[in-house]
C-alpha cells in the first residue's frame, strides 16, 4: 500500500545549494518508484492553526520503499545538502487500502 514522506520546508538559508539538491533529487525519487505529488503550493488552512511554509509530498509504493530512498546510499550526499541549505521538518506517512465504502 502506498505510504508518503511529507517534508515542510520552513527556511532556506542556502538557495544556491537548495538548487543543486533540487537539480538531482527527482532521479533518485524515480529510482525508488516515488512520486512527487505536491511541491510547494500551498492552497489553503482548512483547519487549525498549523500552516506548512513549503509543503512537498512524495508517493511511494510502500514504507519500506520510502524508508529505502531516505536512508539510501543515493540520497545520502543530497540529503546532507538539503539539511545544510534548509530548515525542514519531515514524517513517513503510511498509507492504507481502500475498501468497500471507504
Amino acid at each position: 500500500m502506498a505510504a508518503f514522506v511529507f517534508f515542510d520546508v520552513r527556511e532556506i538559508h542556502d538557495p544556491e545549494r537548495l538548487g543543486a539538491y533540487r537539480a538531482k533529487v527527482f532521479e533518485t525519487v524515480e529510482h525508488f518508484g516515488g512520486r512527487y505529488r505536491v511541491l510547494g503550493d500551498m492552497d489553503s488552512v482548512l483547519e487549525g492553526d498549523w500552516t506548512p511554509n513549503i509543503p512537498v509530498l512524495i508517493e511511494f509504493p510502500d514504507s519500506q520503499t520510502a524508508r529505502a530512498w531516505y536512508e539510501s546510499d543515493l540520497y545520502a550526499p543530497l540529503k546532507k545538502d538539503r539539511i545544510a541549505a534548509a530548515r525542514c521538518d519531515g514524517v513517513l506517512l503510511g498509507g492504507f487500502e481502500h475498501g468497500p465504502g471507504t
